[in-house]
């Protein structure tokens, strides 16, 4: 990885569930991700269209996904944005754990009226992101469109994940919704479990990472 995640702690697990907390003097997150959920979502950042993105993420990933998060948010939503991004992709990465009997990669197209988004993801291991998303404004709602990016990037980096997300659209809130669920359905592709691979990893060279 390009950068150290500080010090996660990691909760409860048992089969493809997790929860992991991560302290530091800008911000307190804790993160519950279930992969074999129902897309039932408790969200809060204090960054409300943040919380938007998240839960439409997750309910069409199909996760089961509680997030509670408190930040310097007086100072800016940054940190915040950041962090929770980090803990997720970290909730993911202990989930999948050596990766092996999963599809691996996934992809979809989502359009939301005029906009079209596509995601391209493969959990093997690989941290990784391209993110192209035009946006024609500063903000959404409280949260700044540069985060936008950077939470993808903070989280494929936590989950060892390779993450192409491109878009286009004349709204700007349309645009990033559309990426989100993209993302989403990418996602639930490529965590879902492969019965013709059986425990083995989706790798020629017999291992991934």
């Amino acid at each position: 990885m390009t950068a150290p995640l500080g010090a996660l702690e990691i909760g409860s697990r048992s089969g493809r569930s997790a929860a992991v907390a991560r302290r530091t003097r800008e911000t307190e997150v804790e993160v519950r991700l279930d992969l074999d959920g129902e897309g039932r979502t408790s969200v809060s950042t204090g960054v409300g269209f943040y919380d938007h993105l998240l839960a439409s993420l997750a309910h069409h990933a199909l996760f089961d996904l509680e997030v509670r998060a408190t930040g310097d948010l007086a100072v800016d939503e940054h940190h915040t944005v950041e962090d929770v991004a980090i803990v997720l992709g970290a909730a993911l990465a202990e989930i999948l754990g050596d990766r092996e009997g999963i599809v691996r990669f996934g992809d979809a197209a989502v359009p939301m009226d005029e906009a079209l988004a596509t995601a391209a993801v493969d959990v093997g291991g690989r941290p990784y992101t391209v993110v192209e998303l035009p946006f024609r404004g500063e903000r959404i709602g409280t949260l700044s469109t540069q985060l936008v990016e950077h939470a993808v990037e903070s989280f494929a980096r936590a989950a060892g994940a390779t993450v192409h997300l491109r878009g286009s659209g004349r709204n700007d809130h349309h645009l990033a919704e559309a990426a989100f669920k993209a993302l989403g359905r990418a996602l639930r592709g490529a965590v879902a479990s492969d019965p013709r691979r059986g425990a083995a990893p989706a790798s020629t060279k017999g291992s991934l990472g």
